[in-house]
C-alpha cells in the first residue's frame, strides 16, 4: 500500500497519452495554469479548456477521482502556489508581529472587497431590488457557512419588513420552498453555487415559480443557471481555504449594497419600522 496519494500533476503527465483529444486540452489548460485551477468553477475550467463540462467530468474520472471537487481538492494539496492578490504579503509567518499581520489580513479583506466592486452589475443589482421589494415572502437560505450569511441577512433586513425568513436545515428548505408562490423570493447564499442541496431546493422553488436570486462566486455554476438575478461576489478561495473570512467578507459586503439600495429606495417605511423596532427593544437594554 502506498505511503501518500500521487500528485494530481504526475498523474495527469502519466496519463496523458491515454486523454482524448478534448480531455488534453483541459489536461494543458491544467498543467500550465496550476496555480489559478484549483479556483475555477468546473464550467469556468471547461470554458478556459475549450470543451464540455461533460468533457471536464469526464477527465476528473478518467484520473481516479469521483469528480470535479474531489480533482480541485488534490490541486489545492498538491501544493499549487496560492493565488493571493494582495499587495502587501503572499503569505503569513509565524514571525510577523500583530500589527504586521493585521495589515497582511486588511489588504486580503480589502481586496476581496474591491474585486466585488468590480464584479458588481447594476442592473442585476436594480433587478434584485425590485424582486425583493415586490415579495409576499424572501426565504433566505444557504448551507453551512453560508447559512450564516443567510441569516445575517434575515436579521439586516427585518428592520425593514418581517417578511425576511431564516430557513436553515436542507430538509426544511425544501418545505418550505414547496409552499411558495410566484408572489414569493429566495435569497440564497452558496459560494460554489455547485452544492447538491441547493440545486434540491433551487429546484423546488423554481416549479413554484417564485423568483431566486443567488450571491456566489461562481456566475456560471449550476445553482445560478437556476437563479433569476445572480449577484457575483469576489474573493478566491481554494479547496482547502472552506469558509474563508475574506470570502465571506465579500459576500457581507454585496449584501449591504443590496440592503443599502433596498432601504433606500423606500425610505419612510424603513424608517417608520426602525422607530417600532427601537421603542420593542428599548426596555431590553439598561
Amino acid at each position: 500500500m502506498s505511503d501518500a496519494a500521487p500528485n494530481v500533476f504526475d498523474t495527469i503527465s502519466q496519463s496523458y497519452y491515454e486523454l482524448t483529444a478534448a480531455e488534453r486540452r483541459t489536461a494543458d489548460y491544467v498543467l500550465k495554469n496550476r496555480d489559478r485551477t484549483q479556483y475555477l468553477s468546473i464550467g469556468e475550467l471547461a470554458e478556459e479548456s475549450g470543451v464540455a463540462e461533460a468533457t471536464v467530468s469526464r477527465f476528473c474520472r478518467r484520473l481516479g477521482y469521483k469528480g470535479y471537487n474531489a480533482f480541485k481538492l488534490a490541486i489545492a494539496n498538491a501544493g499549487a502556489p496560492k493565488l493571493n492578490t494582495a499587495a502587501a504579503d503572499k503569505s503569513m509567518r509565524d514571525s510577523d508581529d500583530p500589527i504586521e499581520l493585521a495589515r497582511k489580513l486588511y489588504a486580503v479583506e480589502s481586496e476581496a472587497m474591491l474585486q466585488t466592486l468590480s464584479l458588481l452589475r447594476p442592473t442585476e443589482l436594480d433587478r434584485a431590488v425590485a424582486i425583493l421589494r415586490s415579495a409576499r415572502r424572501v426565504l433566505c437560505m444557504g448551507q453551512g457557512g453560508s447559512m450564516i450569511l443567510a441569516s445575517e441577512a434575515a436579521h439586516l433586513f427585518s428592520v425593514c419588513d418581517g417578511k425576511f425568513i431564516p430557513v436553515s436545515d436542507s430538509h426544511m428548505q425544501v418545505i418550505a420552498a414547496a409552499t411558495l408562490t410566484k408572489e414569493d423570493a429566495v435569497l440564497f447564499f452558496s459560494y460554489s453555487g455547485a452544492t447538491k442541496d441547493m440545486i434540491e431546493t433551487l429546484s423546488v422553488v423554481q416549479q413554484q415559480k417564485a423568483k431566486i436570486i443567488l450571491i456566489t462566486r461562481f456566475p456560471r455554476s449550476p445553482g445560478a443557471s437556476l437563479a433569476d438575478v445572480v449577484l457575483q461576489c469576489g474573493s478566491n478561495e481554494s479547496p482547502l481555504q472552506h469558509g474563508s473570512v475574506p470570502a465571506r467578507i465579500a459576500q457581507l459586503f454585496l449584501l449591504d449594497i443590496l440592503f443599502t439600495r433596498v432601504t433606500l429606495s423606500e425610505p419612510d417605511g424603513c424608517q417608520e419600522n426602525r422607530q417600532r423596532i427601537a421603542a420593542a427593544l428599548a426596555d431590553k437594554h439598561l
